[in-house]
Protein backbone atom coordinates (compact mmCIF):
# COMPACT_ATOMS: atom_id res chain seq x y z
CA UNK A 1 0.00 0.00 0.00
CA UNK A 2 1.15 3.62 -0.44
CA UNK A 3 2.78 5.13 2.62
CA UNK A 4 1.76 8.33 4.38
CA UNK A 5 3.63 11.56 3.89
CA UNK A 6 3.51 15.12 5.02
CA UNK A 7 2.63 17.84 2.50
CA UNK A 8 6.24 18.96 2.04
CA UNK A 9 7.48 15.47 1.22
CA UNK A 10 6.29 15.72 -2.33
CA UNK A 11 8.80 13.21 -3.69
CA UNK A 12 7.30 10.45 -1.57
CA UNK A 13 4.16 8.43 -2.37
CA UNK A 14 0.92 9.69 -0.83
CA UNK A 15 -2.15 8.05 0.63
CA UNK A 16 -5.13 8.31 -1.72
CA UNK A 17 -8.40 6.41 -1.56
CA UNK A 18 -7.67 4.53 -4.76
CA UNK A 19 -9.53 1.39 -5.88
CA UNK A 20 -8.38 -1.88 -4.38
CA UNK A 21 -5.11 -3.14 -5.80
CA UNK A 22 -6.50 -5.62 -8.38
CA UNK A 23 -8.88 -3.01 -9.82
CA UNK A 24 -6.16 -0.35 -9.74
CA UNK A 25 -3.77 -2.59 -11.68
CA UNK A 26 -6.50 -3.47 -14.18
CA UNK A 27 -7.38 0.21 -14.62
CA UNK A 28 -3.79 1.34 -15.19
CA UNK A 29 -3.23 -1.60 -17.54
CA UNK A 30 -6.33 -0.63 -19.51
CA UNK A 31 -5.10 2.94 -19.91
CA UNK A 32 -1.71 1.78 -21.17
CA UNK A 33 -3.08 -1.13 -23.21
CA UNK A 34 -5.28 1.15 -25.32
CA UNK A 35 -2.14 2.06 -27.24
CA UNK A 36 -1.21 -1.57 -27.89
CA UNK A 37 -4.80 -2.30 -28.87
CA UNK A 38 -4.83 0.66 -31.27
CA UNK A 39 -1.74 -0.71 -33.02
CA UNK A 40 -2.03 -4.48 -32.98
CA UNK A 41 -5.74 -4.78 -33.73
CA UNK A 42 -4.97 -3.06 -37.04
CA UNK A 43 -2.37 -5.58 -38.24
CA UNK A 44 -4.78 -8.01 -39.97
CA UNK A 45 -6.58 -5.07 -41.59
CA UNK A 46 -3.55 -3.28 -43.07
CA UNK A 47 -3.69 -4.96 -46.51
CA UNK A 48 -7.46 -4.38 -46.65
CA UNK A 49 -7.07 -0.69 -45.83
CA UNK A 50 -4.33 -0.36 -48.44
CA UNK A 51 -6.43 -2.07 -51.11
CA UNK A 52 -9.65 -0.20 -50.28
CA UNK A 53 -7.94 3.13 -50.94
CA UNK A 54 -6.00 1.85 -53.96
CA UNK A 55 -2.58 2.44 -52.40
CA UNK A 56 0.10 0.97 -54.68
CA UNK A 57 3.18 0.90 -52.41
CA UNK A 58 2.89 -2.16 -50.15
CA UNK A 59 5.13 -0.60 -47.48
CA UNK A 60 2.79 2.43 -47.31
CA UNK A 61 0.41 0.41 -45.14
CA UNK A 62 2.96 0.75 -42.33
CA UNK A 63 2.08 4.46 -42.13
CA UNK A 64 -1.17 3.50 -40.38
CA UNK A 65 1.05 2.33 -37.52
CA UNK A 66 3.94 4.77 -37.85
CA UNK A 67 1.88 7.98 -37.89
CA UNK A 68 -0.10 6.79 -34.89
CA UNK A 69 3.20 6.31 -33.03
CA UNK A 70 4.47 9.72 -34.16
CA UNK A 71 1.34 11.37 -32.76
CA UNK A 72 1.61 9.28 -29.62
CA UNK A 73 5.19 10.42 -29.10
CA UNK A 74 4.52 14.12 -29.75
CA UNK A 75 1.37 14.16 -27.62
CA UNK A 76 3.20 12.91 -24.58
CA UNK A 77 5.26 16.11 -24.46
CA UNK A 78 2.23 18.10 -23.31
CA UNK A 79 -0.05 15.95 -21.18
CA UNK A 80 2.31 15.46 -18.26
CA UNK A 81 2.80 19.17 -17.70
CA UNK A 82 -0.93 19.77 -18.09
CA UNK A 83 -1.72 17.02 -15.57
CA UNK A 84 0.81 18.46 -13.11
CA UNK A 85 -1.04 21.78 -13.38
CA UNK A 86 -4.71 20.83 -13.74
CA UNK A 87 -4.79 17.36 -12.20
CA UNK A 88 -4.70 13.88 -13.65
CA UNK A 89 -8.40 13.22 -14.25
CA UNK A 90 -9.34 16.19 -16.41
CA UNK A 91 -6.41 15.57 -18.76
CA UNK A 92 -7.20 11.86 -18.91
CA UNK A 93 -10.86 12.51 -19.71
CA UNK A 94 -10.07 14.99 -22.46
CA UNK A 95 -7.60 12.63 -24.09
CA UNK A 96 -10.01 9.69 -24.12
CA UNK A 97 -12.83 11.83 -25.54
CA UNK A 98 -10.69 13.15 -28.41
CA UNK A 99 -9.43 9.62 -29.08
CA UNK A 100 -12.99 8.36 -29.49
CA UNK A 101 -13.76 11.25 -31.87
CA UNK A 102 -10.63 10.48 -33.93
CA UNK A 103 -11.71 6.85 -34.20
CA UNK A 104 -15.00 8.01 -35.70
CA UNK A 105 -13.11 10.14 -38.24
CA UNK A 106 -11.13 7.05 -39.25
CA UNK A 107 -14.42 5.20 -39.60
CA UNK A 108 -15.72 7.62 -42.26
CA UNK A 109 -12.40 8.80 -43.78
CA UNK A 110 -12.94 9.45 -47.52
CA UNK A 111 -9.27 8.98 -48.43
CA UNK A 112 -6.11 7.30 -47.21
CA UNK A 113 -4.63 10.71 -46.39
CA UNK A 114 -7.57 11.65 -44.16
CA UNK A 115 -7.35 8.31 -42.40
CA UNK A 116 -3.64 8.86 -41.75
CA UNK A 117 -4.34 12.34 -40.37
CA UNK A 118 -6.98 10.88 -38.05
CA UNK A 119 -4.54 8.18 -36.94
CA UNK A 120 -2.05 10.92 -36.10
CA UNK A 121 -4.75 12.61 -33.99
CA UNK A 122 -5.61 9.27 -32.39
CA UNK A 123 -2.02 8.81 -31.34
CA UNK A 124 -1.73 12.35 -29.97
CA UNK A 125 -4.89 12.02 -27.89
CA UNK A 126 -4.07 8.52 -26.64
CA UNK A 127 -0.82 9.85 -25.23
CA UNK A 128 -2.89 11.25 -22.34
CA UNK A 129 -3.91 7.86 -20.87
CA UNK A 130 -0.35 6.57 -21.07
CA UNK A 131 1.21 9.63 -19.42
CA UNK A 132 -1.46 9.89 -16.75
CA UNK A 133 -1.24 6.18 -15.92
CA UNK A 134 2.51 6.36 -15.25
CA UNK A 135 2.11 9.61 -13.30
CA UNK A 136 -0.66 8.12 -11.14
CA UNK A 137 1.48 5.08 -10.34
CA UNK A 138 4.38 7.40 -9.45
CA UNK A 139 2.02 9.52 -7.33
CA UNK A 140 1.22 6.46 -5.23
CA UNK A 141 4.41 4.38 -5.34
CA UNK A 142 8.17 4.84 -5.60
CA UNK A 143 11.39 2.91 -6.13
CA UNK A 144 11.31 -0.86 -6.40
CA UNK A 145 7.65 -0.85 -5.39
CA UNK A 146 6.85 1.25 -8.46
CA UNK A 147 8.76 -1.22 -10.65
CA UNK A 148 6.84 -4.07 -9.02
CA UNK A 149 3.49 -2.36 -9.59
CA UNK A 150 4.43 -1.58 -13.19
CA UNK A 151 5.28 -5.25 -13.69
CA UNK A 152 1.81 -6.25 -12.53
CA UNK A 153 0.37 -3.63 -14.88
CA UNK A 154 2.52 -4.97 -17.71
CA UNK A 155 1.36 -8.53 -17.00
CA UNK A 156 -2.22 -7.49 -17.72
CA UNK A 157 -1.17 -5.07 -20.45
CA UNK A 158 0.70 -7.72 -22.46
CA UNK A 159 -2.43 -9.82 -22.89
CA UNK A 160 -3.77 -7.10 -25.20
CA UNK A 161 -1.09 -7.17 -27.93
CA UNK A 162 -1.15 -10.96 -27.75
CA UNK A 163 -4.89 -11.11 -28.43
CA UNK A 164 -5.46 -7.89 -30.41
CA UNK A 165 -4.62 -9.26 -33.89
CA UNK A 166 -6.96 -12.20 -33.30
CA UNK A 167 -9.63 -9.75 -32.15
CA UNK A 168 -9.08 -7.72 -35.30
CA UNK A 169 -9.44 -10.86 -37.42
CA UNK A 170 -12.64 -11.78 -35.56
CA UNK A 171 -14.13 -8.36 -36.28
CA UNK A 172 -13.20 -8.77 -39.95
CA UNK A 173 -15.17 -12.03 -40.05
CA UNK A 174 -18.38 -10.10 -39.35
CA UNK A 175 -17.60 -6.80 -41.04
CA UNK A 176 -14.76 -4.89 -42.63
CA UNK A 177 -11.93 -2.74 -41.31
CA UNK A 178 -14.27 0.18 -40.55
CA UNK A 179 -15.80 -1.78 -37.66
CA UNK A 180 -12.38 -1.97 -36.01
CA UNK A 181 -12.38 1.80 -35.56
CA UNK A 182 -15.94 1.69 -34.23
CA UNK A 183 -14.79 -0.86 -31.66
CA UNK A 184 -11.81 1.30 -30.63
CA UNK A 185 -14.06 4.31 -30.10
CA UNK A 186 -16.44 2.32 -27.90
CA UNK A 187 -13.56 0.94 -25.83
CA UNK A 188 -12.26 4.47 -25.21
CA UNK A 189 -15.69 5.64 -24.05
CA UNK A 190 -16.00 2.64 -21.71
CA UNK A 191 -12.61 3.41 -20.12
CA UNK A 192 -13.60 7.08 -19.85
CA UNK A 193 -16.69 6.11 -17.86
CA UNK A 194 -14.78 3.64 -15.65
CA UNK A 195 -12.00 6.05 -14.70
CA UNK A 196 -14.43 8.92 -14.31
CA UNK A 197 -16.38 6.99 -11.70
CA UNK A 198 -13.68 4.96 -9.94
CA UNK A 199 -10.32 6.76 -10.21
CA UNK A 200 -9.63 9.45 -7.60
CA UNK A 201 -7.54 12.54 -8.26
CA UNK A 202 -3.95 11.76 -7.20
CA UNK A 203 -2.53 15.24 -7.80
CA UNK A 204 -3.86 17.41 -4.93
CA UNK A 205 -4.38 21.10 -5.55
CA UNK A 206 -1.66 22.15 -3.10
CA UNK A 207 0.96 20.40 -5.23
CA UNK A 208 -0.13 21.85 -8.57
CA UNK A 209 2.23 24.35 -10.11
CA UNK A 210 1.22 27.44 -12.12
CA UNK A 211 1.40 26.83 -15.85
CA UNK A 212 4.16 29.18 -17.00
CA UNK A 213 6.99 28.99 -19.47
CA UNK A 214 9.47 29.50 -16.65
CA UNK A 215 8.11 26.53 -14.69
CA UNK A 216 7.95 24.32 -17.79
CA UNK A 217 11.51 25.25 -18.76
CA UNK A 218 12.67 24.59 -15.22
CA UNK A 219 10.97 21.21 -15.10
CA UNK A 220 12.38 20.04 -18.43
CA UNK A 221 15.75 21.48 -17.45
CA UNK A 222 15.73 19.39 -14.30
CA UNK A 223 14.88 16.29 -16.33
CA UNK A 224 17.62 16.65 -18.95
CA UNK A 225 20.20 17.55 -16.29
CA UNK A 226 19.42 14.37 -14.36
CA UNK A 227 21.93 11.87 -15.74
CA UNK A 228 19.88 8.80 -14.79
CA UNK A 229 16.60 10.08 -16.24
CA UNK A 230 18.05 11.25 -19.54
CA UNK A 231 20.37 8.29 -20.05
CA UNK A 232 17.89 5.55 -19.26
CA UNK A 233 15.21 7.28 -21.33
CA UNK A 234 17.44 7.29 -24.40
CA UNK A 235 18.54 3.70 -23.79
CA UNK A 236 14.94 2.54 -23.45
CA UNK A 237 13.92 4.32 -26.64
CA UNK A 238 16.69 2.71 -28.67
CA UNK A 239 15.93 -0.78 -27.32
CA UNK A 240 12.22 -0.12 -27.97
CA UNK A 241 13.16 0.47 -31.61
CA UNK A 242 13.53 -3.29 -32.06
CA UNK A 243 10.04 -3.87 -30.73
CA UNK A 244 8.57 -1.25 -33.07
CA UNK A 245 10.47 -2.76 -36.00
CA UNK A 246 8.85 -6.10 -35.22
CA UNK A 247 5.37 -4.59 -35.02
CA UNK A 248 5.85 -2.71 -38.30
CA UNK A 249 7.22 -5.75 -40.14
CA UNK A 250 5.30 -8.61 -38.52
CA UNK A 251 2.44 -8.87 -41.01
CA UNK A 252 4.79 -8.87 -43.99
CA UNK A 253 7.35 -11.26 -42.47
CA UNK A 254 4.81 -13.84 -41.34
CA UNK A 255 2.67 -13.69 -44.48
CA UNK A 256 5.29 -13.11 -47.19
CA UNK A 257 8.36 -14.92 -45.82
CA UNK A 258 6.53 -17.75 -44.03
CA UNK A 259 3.16 -17.79 -45.84
CA UNK A 260 1.38 -17.95 -42.47
CA UNK A 261 -1.98 -16.81 -43.84
CA UNK A 262 -4.71 -17.37 -41.28
CA UNK A 263 -2.15 -18.48 -38.70
CA UNK A 264 -0.63 -14.99 -38.49
CA UNK A 265 -2.69 -13.85 -35.50
CA UNK A 266 -1.96 -17.06 -33.58
CA UNK A 267 1.78 -16.87 -34.23
CA UNK A 268 1.85 -13.18 -33.28
CA UNK A 269 -0.01 -13.95 -30.05
CA UNK A 270 2.35 -16.78 -29.08
CA UNK A 271 5.38 -14.53 -29.49
CA UNK A 272 3.75 -11.63 -27.61
CA UNK A 273 3.00 -13.85 -24.61
CA UNK A 274 6.74 -13.97 -23.93
CA UNK A 275 6.43 -10.41 -22.60
CA UNK A 276 3.73 -11.53 -20.20
CA UNK A 277 6.13 -14.14 -18.86
CA UNK A 278 8.77 -11.45 -18.45
CA UNK A 279 6.36 -9.20 -16.55
CA UNK A 280 5.47 -12.03 -14.16
CA UNK A 281 9.16 -12.82 -13.65
CA UNK A 282 9.97 -9.18 -12.96
CA UNK A 283 7.13 -8.72 -10.48
CA UNK A 284 8.44 -11.66 -8.45
CA UNK A 285 12.14 -10.80 -8.54
CA UNK A 286 12.51 -7.02 -8.66
CA UNK A 287 11.98 -6.42 -4.93
CA UNK A 288 14.76 -8.91 -4.13
CA UNK A 289 17.25 -8.35 -6.95
CA UNK A 290 16.61 -4.72 -7.83
CA UNK A 291 15.85 -2.87 -11.04
CA UNK A 292 19.42 -2.60 -12.29
CA UNK A 293 20.44 -6.22 -11.88
CA UNK A 294 17.40 -7.43 -13.81
CA UNK A 295 17.38 -4.65 -16.41
CA UNK A 296 21.10 -4.74 -17.17
CA UNK A 297 21.22 -8.52 -17.46
CA UNK A 298 18.19 -8.48 -19.76
CA UNK A 299 19.75 -5.79 -21.97
CA UNK A 300 22.95 -7.80 -22.43
CA UNK A 301 20.88 -10.85 -23.38
CA UNK A 302 18.75 -8.69 -25.72
CA UNK A 303 21.83 -7.63 -27.69
CA UNK A 304 23.32 -11.14 -27.74
CA UNK A 305 20.10 -12.74 -29.00
CA UNK A 306 19.91 -10.09 -31.71
CA UNK A 307 23.47 -10.89 -32.77
CA UNK A 308 22.80 -14.63 -32.94
CA UNK A 309 19.59 -14.06 -34.91
CA UNK A 310 21.33 -11.76 -37.36
CA UNK A 311 24.05 -14.36 -37.96
CA UNK A 312 21.44 -17.06 -38.57
CA UNK A 313 19.53 -14.87 -41.03
CA UNK A 314 22.73 -14.34 -43.03
CA UNK A 315 23.04 -18.06 -43.73
CA UNK A 316 21.73 -19.37 -47.09
CA UNK A 317 18.02 -20.15 -47.20
CA UNK A 318 15.12 -19.08 -45.00
CA UNK A 319 15.33 -19.62 -41.26
CA UNK A 320 12.83 -22.23 -40.06
CA UNK A 321 9.65 -20.69 -38.66
CA UNK A 322 10.03 -22.27 -35.16
CA UNK A 323 13.58 -20.89 -34.93
CA UNK A 324 12.45 -17.42 -36.03
CA UNK A 325 9.64 -17.46 -33.48
CA UNK A 326 12.04 -18.64 -30.79
CA UNK A 327 14.34 -15.70 -31.52
CA UNK A 328 11.41 -13.27 -31.38
CA UNK A 329 10.16 -14.73 -28.10
CA UNK A 330 13.61 -14.34 -26.53
CA UNK A 331 13.83 -10.73 -27.77
CA UNK A 332 10.42 -9.83 -26.40
CA UNK A 333 11.08 -11.63 -23.11
CA UNK A 334 14.27 -9.60 -22.62
CA UNK A 335 12.51 -6.38 -23.57
CA UNK A 336 9.73 -7.20 -21.11
CA UNK A 337 12.36 -7.16 -18.37
CA UNK A 338 14.08 -4.03 -19.67
CA UNK A 339 11.20 -1.60 -20.09
CA UNK A 340 9.47 -1.56 -16.67
CA UNK A 341 12.78 -1.41 -14.80
CA UNK A 342 14.36 1.25 -16.99
CA UNK A 343 11.17 3.33 -16.86
CA UNK A 344 11.12 3.12 -13.06
CA UNK A 345 14.81 4.08 -12.88
CA UNK A 346 14.13 7.06 -15.16
CA UNK A 347 11.16 8.25 -13.10
CA UNK A 348 12.59 7.68 -9.62
CA UNK A 349 14.38 11.08 -9.25
CA UNK A 350 11.38 13.04 -10.60
CA UNK A 351 8.68 12.68 -7.93
CA UNK A 352 8.00 16.43 -7.73
CA UNK A 353 7.23 16.63 -11.44
CA UNK A 354 6.00 13.10 -12.12
CA UNK A 355 3.58 14.17 -14.85
CA UNK A 356 6.09 16.25 -16.78
CA UNK A 357 8.75 13.56 -16.35
CA UNK A 358 6.31 10.93 -17.59
CA UNK A 359 5.69 13.13 -20.63
CA UNK A 360 9.38 13.44 -21.39
CA UNK A 361 10.17 9.77 -20.86
CA UNK A 362 7.17 8.63 -22.88
CA UNK A 363 7.65 11.09 -25.73
CA UNK A 364 11.36 10.45 -26.06
CA UNK A 365 11.16 6.66 -25.91
CA UNK A 366 8.18 6.52 -28.28
CA UNK A 367 9.64 9.03 -30.72
CA UNK A 368 13.00 7.28 -30.90
CA UNK A 369 11.37 3.85 -31.20
CA UNK A 370 8.90 4.96 -33.87
CA UNK A 371 11.68 6.44 -36.01
CA UNK A 372 13.99 3.44 -35.64
CA UNK A 373 11.12 1.01 -36.21
CA UNK A 374 10.13 2.92 -39.35
CA UNK A 375 13.69 2.74 -40.67
CA UNK A 376 13.79 -1.02 -40.23
CA UNK A 377 10.27 -1.43 -41.61
CA UNK A 378 11.13 0.51 -44.75
CA UNK A 379 14.24 -1.67 -45.14
CA UNK A 380 12.10 -4.80 -45.44
CA UNK A 381 13.42 -6.73 -48.44
CA UNK A 382 11.44 -9.95 -48.37
CA UNK A 383 13.57 -11.43 -45.57
CA UNK A 384 13.78 -11.09 -41.78
CA UNK A 385 17.43 -9.96 -41.90
CA UNK A 386 16.71 -6.21 -41.48
CA UNK A 387 14.60 -7.00 -38.40
CA UNK A 388 17.30 -9.20 -36.84
CA UNK A 389 20.00 -6.62 -37.60
CA UNK A 390 17.86 -3.92 -36.02
CA UNK A 391 17.50 -5.88 -32.80
CA UNK A 392 21.26 -6.41 -32.57
CA UNK A 393 22.26 -2.84 -33.42
CA UNK A 394 19.66 -1.26 -31.15
CA UNK A 395 20.49 -3.61 -28.27
CA UNK A 396 24.21 -2.92 -28.54
CA UNK A 397 23.67 0.85 -28.78
CA UNK A 398 21.35 0.81 -25.77
CA UNK A 399 23.93 -1.12 -23.75
CA UNK A 400 26.61 1.45 -24.59
CA UNK A 401 24.30 4.23 -23.35
CA UNK A 402 23.67 2.44 -20.05
CA UNK A 403 27.41 1.90 -19.58
CA UNK A 404 27.97 5.63 -20.07
CA UNK A 405 25.26 6.53 -17.54
CA UNK A 406 26.57 4.04 -14.99
CA UNK A 407 30.19 5.08 -15.65
CA UNK A 408 31.09 1.58 -16.78
CA UNK A 409 29.64 -0.19 -13.72
CA UNK A 410 26.61 -2.41 -14.29
CA UNK A 411 24.33 -4.04 -11.70
CA UNK A 412 25.05 -1.42 -9.04
CA UNK A 413 23.72 1.97 -7.96
CA UNK A 414 24.12 4.80 -10.44
CA UNK A 415 26.65 7.47 -9.69
CA UNK A 416 24.59 10.04 -11.55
Amino acid sequence: MPVSTTPDQVDAPRVVQAPKFPEFVAMMASLMALTALSIDIMLPALPLIRDSYGVVDANAQQLVITLYMVGFGVGQLFYGTLSDRFGRKVVLGAGLAVYAAAAMICLVAPSFEVLLAARLLQGMSNAAPRVVAVAVVRDLYGGRRMAEVMSFVMTVFIVVPALAPALGSAILLFGDWHEIFLFLGLVALAILFWTGVRLPETRPRELREPLSLAWIAGAFGQIVRTRVTLGYTLATGVAFGGMMAYINSAEQVYNEVYAAGGLFTLLFALVALAMAGAAITNSRLVARLGMRKIGHTALIAYALVGGVHMALEMLPGTLALPVFMGMMMLQLYCFGLIMPNFNAISMEPQGRIAGTASSFVGAATTGIAAFLGWLVGQSYDGTALPLAAGYFIFGAASLVMVLIVERGRLWGTSAG
